[in-house]
C-alpha cells in the first residue's frame, strides 16, 4: 500500500463538517488519515470512509501502522 502520499483529498465541504468525536474540534487530512491535533489522534480512512472511532485511532506519538511504513 502506498500509504499517505496517494490518498485522495476529501470533499472540502465534508471535511469542514467532520469533527473529532473526542474533542469536537475540526479535523485535517494528512494522506489517508484525519488528524485531530487537539486529541493527538489520527483516524484512519478506509476505502474512502473515515473511521471516527477513538478505538480505531492511532496516537500521534505512536509509530504509523506497519502497512503504511516505507520498506526502502
Amino acid at each position: 500500500m502506498s500509504g499517505r502520499q496517494g490518498a485522495p483529498a476529501f470533499d472540502p465541504w465534508l471535511l469542514e463538517r467532520l469533527v473529532c468525536p473526542v474533542t469536537r474540534t475540526p479535523l485535517r487530512q494528512l494522506g489517508d488519515e484525519l488528524i485531530s491535533d487537539a486529541a493527538g489522534l489520527a483516524y484512519p480512512v478506509r476505502e474512502g470512509v473515515p473511521v471516527l472511532l477513538a478505538e480505531a485511532a492511532r496516537r500521534l506519538d505512536a509509530a504509523p501502522p506497519a502497512d503504511q511504513t516505507s520498506t526502502t
